[in-house]
C-alpha cells in the first residue's frame, strides 16, 4: 500500500509538471474545435483550429519541448555541462526498481561519527573506500525523498588524515544506483579535485591517489554533471587534514552539515517527493537541514560542563550561506573558513559558512541547559536548521541564574 501511495504522489506530479503545458494544449485545441464548429463550416472550423493551433506551436516549441528526453521538460541552462534535469529513462527506471532501493531508517549522520585525533608524527599511505548508493529515507516524518549518498548516509563519512599524508581512495557506485558518480575532494591539488579520475558507473569502481598538501577541514562532493543535482541529494561531506602538530586538545568533538533539499511538493506535503530542478535554480529550497534531515542533530549531542567543545561546522550547500551560532553560547575560538594555518578568531557570536565550505568552531561550557544550534538566517529554523548541544552539570548562578521556562530560544 506504501509503495502504490509514493509511486501516485510522483505519478502526478510528473503528470502535472512534466506533461501540464500538453494537456492544456490539448484541452484548448478541443475547445476551440467544439466552439467554432457550432458557429462555422467545417472547413472553416478546419483552417481556425489550424491557424490557431500553429500560432501555439510557434510560441511554444521554442520555450516548451526538451532537447532530450529529460524530466522537467523545458529547462534551458548555460552550464558547462548537462543542466539539472533527469534522463527520462531514469525517471522510469525509478518506478520500476523502486522496490529495490535501500530503505534507510535515519538517514542523518550521527554527529559523534568522528575518527580520533591522529597521534603519529609522521606522514603515512591511507586507505579510504566509499561507496556511492542511492536510497530512500524521510527528510522530516511522512515526507521520503530519494537521497544520494556516501555510505548510505548524509552527510558522508567524516574522513581524518595528517599533513603530508598519500590518500589511496577507492570509489564504488553501488549496482542499486541509477547514475554516475565521483568524488571532488577540496583537498586535492589536480584537475577536478579528483573527480575526473573517479567517475564511476553504477556497479563500477575506481581508485584515486593524491598527497594532503595543505592542512584545513574541507568539504568533499560528487561532482558528476549537473554538480548541483548531485549535491541536494545528499552527496557531500567533510575531509580534516590535521596539521603536523595536530589541533589543540578538547573534551568533545562534533560532525555538524548543513544541507538543502529541493522537492516538488511544497514544505510538509508528504509521500515520496520528486526533485524540483526549478526550485535549485531559483535558489528556493523547501527544506534546510542539519545532517540529512529535519531534526538529525536533535539527539545525540551531549557533553557536560567544565568540558570544551570543538565543531567541525561544514556547508553542503549549492545555494545558501549559513550564519552558523548558538543560541546562549559564545566560540572562544573560530578558524574563519577553516583556516587552520591562521590565528583563530575568538569571542565569535556567529560565523558564515559559505556553500561549499567549512569552518571550525570551539567553546567552552560553563553553564548546564540545552543550547540550539542554527542558521541565524532564522526563517530557515521552519524548514529544518536547528539542531540540539544538551549540557549536563551542576548550576552556575555566578554566570546564569533564571527561572528557566519553556521556549526562549529564539
Amino acid at each position: 500500500m506504501n509503495t502504490i501511495i509514493e509511486l501516485w504522489s510522483l505519478l502526478y506530479y510528473l503528470i502535472v509538471q512534466g506533461f501540464g503545458l500538453v494537456l492544456a494544449a490539448l484541452a484548448a485545441v478541443i475547445f476551440l474545435y467544439v466552439i467554432l464548429r457550432k458557429l462555422h463550416s467545417p472547413l472553416t472550423t478546419g483552417l481556425l483550429v489550424a491557424f490557431f493551433g500553429g500560432a501555439m506551436l510557434f510560441f511554444w516549441f521554442p520555450i516548451g519541448v526538451p532537447k532530450n528526453l529529460e524530466y522537467p521538460f523545458g529547462i534551458t541552462t548555460y552550464g558547462p555541462a548537462e543542466g539539472p534535469t533527469l534522463p527520462l529513462k531514469n525517471v522510469f527506471a525509478f518506478f520500476g526498481n523502486l522496490e529495490r532501493f535501500l530503505r534507510i531508517v535515519d538517514i542523518a549522520r550521527d554527529p559523534n561519527d568522528i575518527p580520533p585525533p591522529i597521534t603519529r608524527t609522521e606522514p603515512a599511505t591511507v586507505y579510504i573506500e566509499l561507496t556511492a548508493r542511492e536510497v530512500i529515507s524521510e527528510i522530516a516524518p511522512g515526507v521520503l525523498f530519494n537521497y544520494w549518498t556516501f555510505d548510505d548516509r548524509v552527510p558522508g563519512p567524516f574522513l581524518r588524515v595528517r599533513e603530508g599524508d598519500t590518500l589511496v581512495l577507492t570509489l564504488k557506485n553501488d549496482p542499486s544506483s541509477l547514475h554516475h558518480h565521483s568524488i571532488d575532494l577540496h583537498a586535492v591539488t589536480g584537475p577536478g579535485g579528483g573527480a575526473v579520475a573517479t567517475m564511476v558507473e553504477p556497479g563500477e569502481t575506481k581508485t584515486l591517489t593524491f598527497k594532503a598538501l595543505n592542512p584545513g577541514l574541507y568539504v568533499y562532493h560528487c561532482a558528476e554533471p549537473n554538480v548541483a543535482n548531485h549535491m541536494t541529494h545528499g552527496m557531500y561531506g567533510l575531509i580534516l587534514v590535521e596539521p603536523e602538530g595536530g589541533l589543540p586538545p578538547v573534551d568533545k568533538e562534533f560532525y555538524v552539515m548543513q544541507g538543502e533539499f529541493y522537492t516538488t511538493g511544497k514544505l510538509g506535503r508528504s509521500g515520496l517527493q520528486v526533485f524540483d530542478a526549478m526550485s535549485m535554480l531559483d535558489g528556493k529550497p523547501q527544506y534546510v537541514v542539519w545532517n540529512g534531515r529535519v531534526g538529525g542533530l536533535a539527539q545525540h549531542m551531549q557533553a557536560a560542563t567544565g568540558q570544551t567543545v570543538r565543531m567541525f561546522v561544514g556547508n553542503g550547500g549549492v545555494n545558501l550561506v549559513s550564519s552558523f551560532h548558538v543560541i546562549g553560547e559564545i566560540f572562544d575560538r573560530v578558524y574563519p573558513e577553516a583556516a587552520i594555518g591562521s590565528e583563530p578568531h575568538t569571542n565569535v557570536q556567529s560565523t558564515l559558512v559559505p556553500a561549499g565550505g567549512a569552518t571550525i568552531v570551539e567553546f567552552g561550557l560553563e553553564v548546564p541547559g540545552r543550547y540550539v544550534l542554527v542558521d541565524h538566517a532564522l526563517a530557515r529554523l521552519d524548514r529544518g536548521a536547528w539542531g540540539l548541544l544538551t549540557v549536563s552539570g551542576e548550576p552556575n548562578p555566578s554566570i546564569f541564574e533564571g527561572e528557566i521556562g519553556p521556549g526562549g530560544e529564539h
